[in-house]
């Protein structure tokens, strides 16, 4: 028996495994060995084998798996507090863009942010999920445009990994915008900077997945499909930015690539849902940037339910469209503004989050499976989508480890 094999005792699991509303067990036990949870069911029929190992109370409290965000920018220099009061003083985007603004402000900070500076900022803002019961992140890069500043990024995040109880997932996202110096130049500067920081940056072990940004204000079609040609080579997957702000056909290109995600998807239409259904690939859906942007068009969510696309949510963290740093607060959001059910976002922030990063070994409680679990002083698990701005967290089991 290893030093933390244990069985969790006095509690309500929601498993989101089966066909039950939530996979619902009430007075559960969970029995973990070593870093994985070994069974779980009801106390009453906990097998012979787990009767005699040391058992924990969790005093009646609802468990669920672990929060997995499996969007976010969270490595990055600086922040664009005064461009948010800019526009709320009437300021357009051209007005910002003038004063320094957008994401050309953020590119300049971060390129000029230390390997250091920029990882101590980065566990301030993981932190904070940490405390919300988040056991799994992805983090992108994007926020270099240059090769240097974008194996830093990738850097920074596999160190977060190393210096908090948190998986993270890294995303290459050289694809985000065109930088100044390439301004007019968009194939250029896929071909002089971003194929070759990806090159590097997978020859350094850096990269678990390959993302872009397909927009009129980024990138065409035509050059992402360039970026996922190199990703397929590397034996990379692929996720997307689409049909955010238009529809570009984004999402039927990720899926022609067998992506793990589109996210965004607020312009999504009817083939790309089904052809997102057919490739298996997850919608990512992003509150955060809808409601700080004061967007109109929200994404398909009656849609993807009739062609069975499963849903994820993330707050897409990022210092200028989603300053978001609460992963609760997000469900309510899927919730609220886009009338997702509250099982529905909760298996958006566990299940659903786990595949759109391609990680099968987390996001229900199933024998097998990582022991990530997260506690709450709740009752049912609607409360977590329910509330605005409360944090019922308990405590959080991580690989088997309180």
């Amino acid at each position: 028996m290893a030093e933390h094999d244990r069985v969790l005792i006095d509690l309500t699991a929601a498993t989101l495994d089966g066909a039950e509303p939530y996979g619902m067990i009430e007075n559960a036990a969970i029995a973990i060995a070593g870093s994985q949870i070994a069974w779980v069911g009801p106390r009453l029929d906990l097998p012979r084998a787990y009767r005699h190992q040391p058992t924990e109370s969790l005093g009646h409290r609802l468990v669920t798996p672990g929060l997995i965000d499996c969007h976010t920018h969270i490595v990055h220099g600086g922040d664009r507090a005064r461009e948010f009061e800019m526009r709320l003083e009437g300021a357009s985007y051209e007005d910002v863009a003038r004063a320094g603004g957008g994401i050309v402000s953020t590119v300049t900070a971060t390129r000029a942010a230390s390997e250091a500076d920029l990882l101590a900022e980065a566990l301030r803002r993981v932190d904070v999920l940490i405390a919300e019961g988040v056991t799994g992140i992805e983090i992108k890069s994007g926020y270099g445009l240059d090769i240097e500043t974008e194996l830093r990024m990738l850097r920074t995040a596999r160190a977060v990994g190393q210096q908090r109880p948190i998986r993270v997932r890294t995303t290459f996202l050289g694809a985000h915008a065109t930088p100044t110096e390439y301004a007019g130049r968009a194939d250029a500067y896929i071909d002089e900077v971003c194929l070759p920081a990806l090159r590097a940056a997978h020859a350094e072990g850096l990269v678990d997945a390959v993302d872009g940004f397909c927009e009129g204000i980024a990138f065409q079609p035509a050059q992402i499909a360039r970026v996922f040609d190199v990703a397929r080579e590397l034996g990379l997957p692929v996720k997307l930015h689409a049909e955010q702000l238009s529809n570009l056909g984004g999402a039927k290109l990720a899926a022609s690539y067998g992506a793990l995600s589109a996210d965004h998807i607020e312009y999504l239409d009817a083939d790309g849902v089904k052809a997102m259904a057919k490739a298996g690939t997850v919608a990512v859906i992003l509150p955060g940037a809808f409601y700080t942007l004061r967007e109109t068009q929200a994404p398909p969510i009656d849609l993807l339910r009739k062609h069975g696309v499963p849903m994820a949510l993330a707050t897409d963290i990022n210092p200028g469209s989603s300053p978001l740093s609460s992963l609760l607060l997000t469900l309510n959001m899927g919730c609220t503004l886009f009338r997702m059910t509250p099982e529905e976002a909760l298996r958006g922030a566990t299940q659903h989050a786990a595949r759109a990063l391609g990680l099968d070994g987390c996001g229900m409680i199933r024998p097998g499976l990582r022991a990530d679990l997260a506690v709450w002083d709740i009752k049912h698990p609607a409360e977590l989508a329910y509330r605005i701005g409360f944090n019922p967290l308990h405590s959080r089991i991580f690989g088997g480890q309180s």
